[in-house]
């Protein structure tokens, strides 16, 4: 019996949303139906909310601290969820996945250094290795009947190079929508050990995973591969929290650890946030039956989108995601730019997605689209894209 409620439609103008209130500097206007950025129009669940009220009831919100009932947390969910068995010492906090990055960059790297990325992919990936002075070094992924792929032969030229210190992962991928199979992970793994670079693997949507995948930990797959990874996971993007800015690296490797919260006191980001602090907790040790509902609904969702362009734009195909709730439409038999789909979906459609090629070059002809919002604002999303894009809705 189903408990959780994923069709309710909350409304989230004026409550100080990036979604939904600050779309004007990226798109011209905040009347748009968003979506965009990946957070969820969906309440997070009960038990994290209510565990909120009741601090805020008490009225104290001083210096916070994570205790051990907070990592053990961690390790049960990652062992319960993904089979992965990690120790209480490997885990460090970070506010968030890019700031995880950016200390990784600090941590690894020099500068001139070249820190390698797969896109098209997430874009703060870039933004942080230039904001450092390092440089981008692009292992583009190959889309091949109807999915994104590692370009491996591609990836051992570029690793080659020794000035390359640094490889950014991103699995489950996003916007691709790829959950890795264990074959290209180990693949992925033996091309990064035999270069000996270090590995920061973003597995911030390891826990939205469809049906037939699987979520295997980059840091799993072998003791070798271990030592090189930093696993950054967090519950944000599964249980909508994004807000409070909390996450965790896990470093197995005692000297990447050591340099790692080096980097990490210096800039003083060890602080606890309170609520983000409870909200972990309570959603790894009593989040499941919501995320596995979630995802239930989640593709519930993929299937309508799919089903609908096929009936209403049959030009624009769903790049059909294995895990993610923001895939990628495939845009490309338009014949469009990425900057006239982006003006035709604000200007036609009033609707807001991301553009593919904010993702990188490779993401051309493609947007990203965020299905995890409930089916009838979904629906209403879909009818502004064929407005936009359709022949008749230039008419």
């Amino acid at each position: 019996m189903k408990r959780y409620d994923f069709d309710t439609i909350i409304e989230r103008r004026g409550t100080i949303s990036s979604k939904w209130d600050d779309m004007a500097p990226l798109f011209g206007t905040n009347d748009l139906l968003p979506l965009w950025v990946a957070d969820m129009d969906f309440a997070a669940p009960p038990e994290i909310v209510d565990a909120l009220r009741k601090r805020v009831d008490h009225g104290v919100f001083g210096y916070t601290h994570r205790f051990a009932p907070y990592r053990q947390a961690v390790v049960g969910w990652l062992l319960r969820r993904h089979g992965w068995a990690v120790d209480t010492e490997w885990l460090r906090h970070t506010p968030g996945v890019v700031p995880a990055l950016a200390m990784a960059i600090m941590a690894f790297t020099q500068p001139g250094d070249g820190v390698l990325i797969q896109p098209p992919v997430y874009h703060p990936f870039s933004a942080v290795i230039r904001g450092r002075g390092r440089r981008i070094v692009e292992n583009p992924l190959v889309f091949r009947d109807g999915r994104f792929e590692m370009d491996f032969d591609d990836l051992e030229k570029k690793l080659d190079d020794s000035s390359v210190k640094l490889v950014f992962l991103c699995s489950p991928h996003n916007p691709c929508g790829r959950v890795w199979t264990r074959k290209e992970l180990e693949r992925f793994a033996a091309i990064c050990v035999a270069r000996d670079v270090v590995v920061v693997s973003d597995e911030i949507h390891g826990d939205i995973i469809y049906s037939g995948n699987r979520h295997i930990p980059l840091a799993s797959l072998s003791g070798a591969i271990r030592d090189r990874t930093i696993t950054a996971i967090a519950p944000s993007k599964t249980f909508n929290i994004a807000g409070l800015s909390t996450a965790v690296a896990v470093i197995p490797s005692r000297r990447l650890r050591d340099n790692y919260t080096s980097v990490l006191d210096f800039l003083h980001l060890d602080g606890g946030n309170t609520f983000g602090t409870i909200a972990l907790e309570v959603a790894y040790n009593k989040g499941d039956q919501w995320l596995d509902e979630l995802i239930e609904y989640l593709e519930g969702n993929v299937r309508f989108v799919e089903e609908f362009l096929a009936r209403r734009l049959p030009a624009v195909t769903l790049v059909k995601p294995e895990g993610t709730y923001v895939p990628l439409l495939d845009c490309r038999a338009l014949g469009l730019g990425g900057q006239e789909l982006l003006r035709r979906l604000v200007e036609r459609g009033r609707v807001a997605l991301n553009g593919g090629h904010w993702f990188g070059t490779a993401g051309e002809g493609f947007m990203r689209l965020n299905i995890a919002t409930p089916r009838k604002l979904l629906e209403d999303g879909m009818e502004r894209i064929v407005a936009a894009l359709s022949e008749e809705g230039g008419r």
